[in-house]
């Protein structure tokens, strides 16, 4: 007879991404596209703090969204669209055709769908009693 497997608990960062790149290292075995391109741009003042600042990632025919974040004091000046169209440029240099993200309700929904982006699916109850939305957008025409 088998003994039960005795597992363990470990909440940190460093086993999260050892496991994502366990899953990356079978993925890549498996998919005919195995260069995934990290895609970060910043927005910074003369001293160096952070003003604005987009993540995400290429891979494949698809811009991976992660987060983008505008300062507060430069919020209604553009700077958030311009950010993302930078970001779409870049990606659609490397061969995307397709932009996903996930926005939550009470986040940037309204600025994404003025830009193209449309809701395919929207994750209710999330976490309790909001929502999330994931979101596409075609680069290529």
């Amino acid at each position: 007879m088998s003994q039960k497997p005795q597992f363990r608990l470990d909440d940190s960062d460093d086993f999260a991404n050892t496991v994502k790149q366990k899953i990356a290292e079978f993925n890549w075995q498996h998919w005919e596209v195995s260069k995934r391109l990290p895609l970060g741009l910043k927005l910074e003042n003369n001293d160096g703090q952070l003003l604005a600042g987009f993540s995400g990632r290429t891979f494949g025919n698809w811009l991976m969204i992660d987060n983008l974040w505008v300062d507060e004091s430069l919020r209604g000046q553009s700077i958030g669209h311009q950010l993302l169209a930078e970001a779409e440029a870049i990606a659609k240099a490397r061969g995307c055709q397709s932009a996903i993200l996930d926005t939550l309700n009470f986040q940037a929904k309204p600025f994404y769908q003025a830009r193209g982006y449309e809701v395919k699916w929207t994750q209710l109850a999330y976490p309790a009693s909001g929502c999330k939305y994931f979101m596409v957008k075609q680069l290529t025409k």
